[in-house]
């Protein structure tokens, strides 16, 4: 694994898991709800985030669109499925411990190139 993308995809995983947050109310959980409770103004929670909402934006992109199914599927067990030990997320993705690092490395190298990428142009 590349330690410092490695950071950043938990950061951003940190952040698709932060709740939008306001002065609490019967939101239910819908979008509307807590657009209503909150007359419109949503403040999204960071938990201190060190990641750039550009940077977040950018990984959230490159993870959606531009990584190959099956290393999506990787980033997105490694990273946001809190729940399940490591033999469940293998399990899911439907391979060995070796292929699960190996491809969660192939998925870090296209991230890292992308987002240099992104800052040469």
């Amino acid at each position: 694994m590349i330690k410092h993308i490695d950071e950043m995809l938990k950061l951003w995983a940190e952040e698709l898991q932060t709740p939008i947050i306001c002065g609490g109310g019967s939101g239910g959980g819908s979008m509307l709800g807590l657009l209503m409770d909150c007359k419109g103004d949503l403040i999204r929670g960071t938990r201190g985030s060190r990641v750039l909402l550009d940077e977040s934006a950018d990984i959230e992109i490159i993870v959606n669109k531009h990584l190959d199914p099956h290393l999506c599927v990787i980033v997105r067990e490694h990273y946001c499925n809190y729940d399940s030990l490591l033999e469940q997320k293998m399990a899911y993705c439907g391979c060995s411990r070796k292929t699960y690092y190996d491809r969660l490395h192939q998925a870090h190298e296209v991230i890292q190139g992308m987002l240099k990428g992104k800052r040469a142009a």
